[in-house]
């Protein structure tokens, strides 16, 4: 019996909008009311998490920035597992070599080096390269670019993060440049240290070895006094394989996921768009009668 529900967030839970359709929010609560305890597992910092369900009066537990942080349906945090030093500084060592957008992902903030203009060009660019129909000042107007600069510092470098003690939980690169970024995926995967993930073809996500989803999301659980077989995991990107391809009691792709996500899940929901999320958990709730 499914006791555990997680889902990632962008193209799972939340719709091509960014928000939690009003369907999708009563499927979970009316899942809670049975008796099942929901998790978001997203690779969003908590900030960024609660930017899209604060006003949905959804009590959870949260796995955030893709596992780099556990917080209990208080938003306790319980654990964290940050890149240290050291490993920071190797990746940034590997990764400046190319002209490759850097940001420094913490618990808070989103810290992007480069002068301030800079990192508005790169605001932009990042989301041109989500929204490819938009033009500039079209996006200069959308309440994403908007909260993304909201949660955006600018920094010189990696020093000046290492002089203020802010803890990494996560570096993400974003580039339109594919080949480039498979080569710097070779590269990080020397690294055994480190995890490199993505949720985009067009980025690379960074964590240390021990802050991906699915590992951290046993763990939880299983201290909670929760078992594998117990747990329903959703997910569409390549950064939810680690949670997708573990033995969990029911492991689900949205239809929208890329073909080696589907390959890994033992089953397929509708879309994200089509609220594949309450299709499923309701498919679930008549299966267990409640």
């Amino acid at each position: 019996m499914i006791r555990v529900i997680a889902s990632d967030m962008d193209g799972t839970l939340l719709g091509d909008d960014h928000r939690i359709a009003p369907e999708t929010l009563e499927a979970i609560k009316e899942a809670q009311e049975a008796g099942i305890r929901f998790m978001i597992a997203t690779g969003r910092n908590f900030k960024g998490a609660m930017a899209e369900l604060q006003d949905t009066g959804l009590v959870c537990d949260y796995v955030v920035g893709s596992g780099a942080e556990v917080r209990d349906p208080m938003q306790n945090v319980i654990e964290t597992r940050v890149l240290s030093r050291e490993l920071c500084r190797r990746v940034y060592k590997s990764v400046k070599k190319f002209p490759v957008s850097v940001i420094f992902c913490t618990d808070g903030y989103d810290y992007r080096v480069g002068t301030p203009e800079e990192v508005e060009e790169s605001l932009i660019l990042e989301l041109q390269l989500f929204h490819e129909n938009m033009t500039r000042e079209e996006i200069l107007k959308t309440s994403v670019y908007r909260r993304i600069k909201e949660n955006s510092k600018v920094v010189s470098g990696l020093k000046e993060m290492e002089e203020k003690k802010i803890p990494v939980y996560k570096i993400f690169l974003f580039s339109d440049d594919t080949d480039m970024l498979e080569q710097i995926d070779k590269v990080l995967g020397e690294n055994r240290d480190i995890a490199v993930a993505s949720s985009f073809p067009t980025n690379l996500e960074i964590t240390d070895v021990r802050a991906q989803k699915g590992p951290v999301l046993k763990n939880y659980i299983e201290r909670l006094g929760y078992a594998m077989d117990e747990v329903m995991v959703f997910g569409d990107s390549l950064n939810d394989l680690s949670m997708l391809e573990m033995d969990f009691g029911a492991t689900v792709a949205m239809e929208n996921a890329s073909p080696e996500v589907k390959a890994a899940a033992k089953y397929v929901t509708k879309s994200n768009n089509e609220h594949g999320v309450a299709y499923a958990i309701r498919e679930l709730l008549k299966r267990q009668n409640v």
